[in-house]
């Protein structure tokens, strides 16, 4: 029986990449946009899987795709998927957030803790020699005691509040709906941050999410107020929030993701009221396994192909 064909529109580890040409013909779509329309125009009509990471899936490309069942992307975030044309299609869409979703929420959390504990610039105090001089480090603030607010429960979000649960910490959250969970709902997200000493950010990127915490949601945090954000840099108003700080509106942030990252603005370098680190939320060698395996097997299933492949590497 002939394999189906396979869309490969990712990069992706070399094992991952022995695999799904084990179970599909596998095609790469070119990088160049000529060449791209001239190989879909040729290859697109057998084309009936997708492996997805970074690629822009439109219904332009999808209308190259007439027989494509089934989309996986090597990610948790979607937003460079047209997921209202997809689904109108019928087109199965996986991605990794059930995967990735511990390893995020433990940078959220060690985000918050070295915001709210000022970790960063107490290294650097000992490392500078500073101690002896000045003795006592300025105090910092105990997230076991604050109000938290997540701004979108979904798989991550529940496991941030699973481990603020264990914190202590009073949790709140806002969606767009209301889920059945034991924690207060609020169902705008000013309000959640006027409640809140720190906001967690957890939401997908779409239109409805671009620059949801703006200059209104910040002035409601408040000027002792916290932010983390790893969900998309474009979630968050950058201007406005570098404003927020200048003018000392919020009291600090720690930020794994920038909205026109890798550039990151001088005025966030500069100040050592946030924390920066260079989008890692599921950068562990578990977790990208995980999702390079998820990947495969959810295409492998789809399809109804052979299940993991055996001898896979212990490192993605």
């Amino acid at each position: 029986m002939a394999k189906p064909t396979l869309l490969q529109a990712a990069d992706l580890p070399d094992w991952t990449n022995a695999e799904l040409r084990s179970l599909f013909t596998v095609l790469e779509l070119p990088s160049h946009a000529t060449d791209a329309a001239s190989f879909l125009a040729q290859h697109g009509p057998a084309i009936r899987g997708m492996a997805l990471r970074k690629t822009r899936v439109d219904a332009r490309l999808l209308d190259a795709l007439p027989a494509l069942e089934i989309i996986s992307s090597y990610s948790a975030g979607l937003d460079n998927v047209d997921v209202q044309a997809v689904k109108a299609r019928g087109i199965v869409l996986e991605n990794t957030s059930h995967v990735l979703a511990e390893d995020v929420a433990n940078t959220a959390l060690g985000l918050a803790l070295a915001l709210t504990r000022d970790i960063v610039n107490a290294d650097t105090f000992v490392r500078s020699g500073q101690w002896p001089q000045r003795k006592q480090y300025p105090l910092g603030r105990s997230i076991s005691r604050m109000r938290v607010g997540i701004v979108g429960l979904g798989t991550i979000g529940l496991a941030i509040a699973r481990r603020l649960a264990a914190f202590g910490s009073r949790v709140a959250y806002f969606g767009p709906t209301r889920k059945p969970v034991d924690l207060e709902y609020f169902g705008d997200v000013a309000a959640l941050a006027a409640d809140s000493d720190l906001l967690i950010l957890t939401c997908p990127l779409s239109s409805a999410t671009h620059h949801l915490v703006d200059a209104r949601v910040l002035d409601a945090l408040g000027p002792k107020g916290f932010l983390v954000n790893i969900s998309r840099g474009p979630v968050v108003d950058e201007q406005a929030l570098i404003a927020a700080l200048a003018a000392d509106r919020i009291a600090g942030a720690a930020l794994d993701v920038f909205e026109h990252e890798p550039e990151v603005p001088a005025a966030l370098l500069n100040d050592r009221r946030l924390v920066l680190t260079p989008h890692i939320g599921s950068a562990t060698e578990e977790a990208r396994r995980g999702m390079a395996e998820h990947v495969v097997d959810s295409l492998a299933r789809h399809f109804e192909l052979a299940g993991p492949r055996a001898g896979r590497p212990q490192t993605a």
